[in-house]
């Protein structure tokens, strides 16, 4: 089936249908029996992984697998050797929809989206590894559709399952550090290269990769090693740098903690590229070495809150309030939540809460349990999505919320790619002094429910992508 046409079908049968089938169960759109079907998209890498955490359930049958590169996916294909593979999502479409309950994503960025939506517009229930999407439009859709069709769907930041992630919540309801004013976040990542230039040498494509497959919706280029296997999450056309790979992780605390709701206000600040003395490169299209980015939100209870996020090796200052031989996160990056009592510190998965000055932690009597925990002796969050199928439990990072909190990741790219816009000034020339004029870096003022920057119209053109022909979301 074309493209376009697979994408206007399945838009056209979902808007079309009405009958509730059979397999629908109780209040949610359950699995017909206590075995899962799925068919899973990206099955190397981050994929494999969540495989295993699947069948190791005991309640999960795989379908089909599918991904477009034979390579990454030889570990998954031996273990599991009876199941049907595939290279093309369309193909698994066309031949398996009325076997599959589920589809599991964990392709690059860029494909969650144009593979996951066509199955959830058929009611198949959604596991799509972080961040959501690749952009701040087809987050909002991929939360339509899930509540459109009644679907159980989990992003994969496991965290948002974890005991600690409710603890915090809890410690910061009880009033312990007050009203949260600030909260700072960050990151070691990223761990691939990031700020260089598009690679010009067109190389082989590998054997048993579809490099066609693999681009989907990004616009076409010569294969380099440079974008493969890993490397891709430096590049905006596919991933989303080191932001939108652990934002989902490490901004979930606060953002579960608070219920942060849409930012208002974004801006960022990056490092530059030097490739001469005086000569600044002009690398956009690949994500910046470092940024620092400052998010401002209104919320109800704690009134104006600041959240500033840190990568590349940039760090916040350290609380005044650490003692030494004290550390605030860990190796990955942490979270520090400043009230206007105390100050509560995670690491990454919102791990290890505690309070300083860290003599709090004797003197504070930890409330009861407010928020149910979820078991993880059989998975933990992958568990928790298969048992939210099967069973109907809630399950920790529904599209509910793990659609705004991925808009708000992504709000926070947006103001890098503000910082990043270079225009040439009139009879300048890239190698001259100074050639260039910054239009987008300024404080940008972000109108969350419309998904609109309303003060620098050239930002709303990041909101969505330009898609390749044949790839265009309906």
């Amino acid at each position: 089936m074309q493209r376009r046409k697979f994408l206007k079908n399945t838009a056209a049968a979902s808007a079309a249908f009405s009958i509730v089938p059979s397999h629908v169960l109780g209040k949610t759109h359950v699995a017909p029996s206590d075995t899962l079907y799925v068919g899973a998209f990206g099955v190397g890498g981050r994929g494999h992984g969540v495989i295993n955490g699947l069948a190791s359930t005991g309640k999960v049958k795989f379908v089909s697998f599918c991904d477009v590169d034979d390579r990454r996916a030889e570990r998954t294909f031996k273990e599991f050797p009876d199941v049907k593979r595939y290279k093309d999502f369309r193909k698994v479409y066309d031949k398996h929809l009325k076997d599959i309950d589920a589809v599991m994503v964990a392709t690059p960025d860029h494909t969650h989206a144009t593979i996951a939506l066509p199955f959830m517009r058929e009611k198949k229930h959604a596991y799509v590894e972080k961040p959501l999407t690749h952009n701040i439009h087809e987050a909002r859709l991929m939360t339509q559709v899930a509540a459109e069709n009644g679907i159980v769907t989990q992003m994969g930041n496991q965290g948002a399952s974890s005991d600690d992630s409710r603890i915090a919540r809890e410690w910061v309801e009880s009033g312990i550090i007050g009203k949260v004013h600030t909260i700072d976040c960050w990151t070691n990542r990223p761990v691939w290269p990031q700020g260089v230039p598009v690679p010009v040498e067109k190389q082989a494509v590998p054997k048993g990769l579809d490099w066609d497959l693999w681009l989907g919706p990004a616009a076409m280029r010569d294969y380099n090693e440079a974008y493969l296997p890993f490397k891709w999450r430096g590049w905006w056309d596919f991933g989303t740098g080191a932001l939108g790979d652990m934002g989902c992780h490490i901004m979930e605390t606060p953002f579960s903690v608070l219920d942060l709701g849409y930012p208002t206000e974004a801006e960022a600040s990056c490092t530059s590229v030097w490739v001469g003395d005086f000569v600044e490169a002009d690398y956009s299209p690949s994500c910046p070495p470092s940024s620092k980015i400052h998010l401002k939100f209104n919320h109800e209870h704690h009134g104006d809150i600041a959240l500033n996020w840190y990568d590349g090796g940039l760090m916040p200052d350290l609380p005044d309030e650490l003692k030494d031989g004290e550390s605030v996160g860990n190796g990955d990056g942490g979270t520090v939540m400043y009230g206007d009592k105390g100050i509560l510190v995670c690491d990454t998965y919102s791990r290890n809460a505690r309070l300083l000055p860290s003599d709090m932690m004797g003197l504070f009597n930890a409330p009861k349990p407010k928020y149910p925990r979820v078991p993880d002796s059989m998975g933990g969050h992958i568990a928790n999505f298969v048992d939210g199928c099967i069973k109907g439990d809630a399950t920790s990072s529904n599209f509910a919320k793990a659609g705004p909190l991925t808009e708000t990741v992504l709000m926070g790219n947006l103001a890098v790619k503000a910082y990043q816009y270079k225009v040439l000034q009139a009879g300048k020339k890239p190698g001259d002094w100074a050639p260039y004029d910054y239009p987008g870096r300024r404080k940008l003022l972000w109108d969350g429910e419309n998904m609109k920057i309303t003060n620098y119209d050239k930002a709303n053109e990041w909101v969505t992508r330009e898609y390749r022909k044949g790839w265009e979301l309906s």
